[in-house]
Formats: structure tokens, C-alpha cells, sequence
């Protein structure tokens, strides 16, 4: 898993095929990569979206096919689009978790999860928490709810 994280933090992801299957599957938040090829084209737009990004090994815990790793990923969005989303130039830091299955050296799955409200606030596609928007957006969903109640 190491090693892994030194090869993404090299920014090409192709030799990360030596432990992906055709069969691979990688569950991010916002979608479901199967395959190889999906999951090199996912790493791919992600560091032409943050041509910075980098992947630090905060912790790792195994027990027999299972491996969870925690890590912080940091980058400025200064390149391509990323989800959708044009260049902020914001810089993002933000901490996830990894469940990881590895059968014969070679990864059957993950599941990934970070703090998507985390990530969205950082690029700027969600008001910064507590601020007058923020505050107003929730004021403004508490009314429509009790307006349906």
C-alpha cells in the first residue's frame, strides 16, 4: 500500500496496473470506477485537475484481505476541470480513509471516503460555514421546511 501512495504522488498512475484487475472496483464518493483502464483515467483527470496533489500516509491498519489506510491529500485546483468543476484556484487539504481488499497482491476493491462538504466549502462550491450565506442558506431551508410541516 506504500507503495502505492509513492507511485500516485508521482503522478502517473499506469504503473499502478501491476495491482489493478480488469475486475478491479474502486468506489469513490461521487462514483464507481470498474476496471483498470477507469480507474487510471480517474487518477489521470484528477492530477491534471490539481497538477500539485499530493497523497501523505497519515496511518495503515491490516488484518488478513483487509487493509485501511487514512491520508490527507493537498493541491491547489489550478489545472482542468475536476467533477465538472473549473479551476478555483483553490487549494484543497483534505483527509480520507481508504478500505482497501487485497487478495494475492493485487487489489480487489476500495472504498473511499473523505468529507465531501469539506472539499466542496475548500473549492469554494459551498459557503464557507457560518458565514452570511451559509447562515442565510440554512435559515432559508429551515423556513421551507416548516412551511411543509
Amino acid at each position: 500500500m506504500r507503495w502505492t501512495f509513492d507511485v500516485l504522488n508521482t503522478h502517473h498512475a499506469a504503473p499502478l496496473r501491476a495491482v489493478w484487475t480488469d475486475e478491479t472496483r474502486e468506489r469513490m464518493p461521487t462514483a464507481t470506477f470498474r476496471g483498470a483502464d477507469e480507474i487510471e483515467a480517474y487518477f489521470d483527470a484528477l492530477f491534471a485537475a490539481v497538477p500539485d496533489v499530493t497523497f501523505t500516509l497519515q496511518g495503515m491498519a491490516e488484518q488478513g484481505d483487509d487493509v485501511f489506510v487514512r491520508w490527507t491529500l493537498t493541491g491547489t485546483h489550478t489545472g482542468a476541470a475536476l467533477e465538472g468543476i473549473e479551476p478555483t484556484g483553490a487549494r484543497v487539504d483534505i483527509d480520507g480513509v481508504d478500505h482497501f481488499t487485497v487478495r494475492e497482491g493485487r487489489i480487489v476493491s476500495n472504498f473511499v471516503i473523505y468529507d465531501q462538504m469539506q472539499f466542496a466549502r475548500q473549492l469554494g462550491l459551498l459557503p464557507a460555514d457560518g458565514s452570511r450565506i451559509d447562515v442565510g442558506m440554512k435559515r432559508g431551508f429551515n423556513l421551507l421546511q416548516r412551511l411543509r410541516g
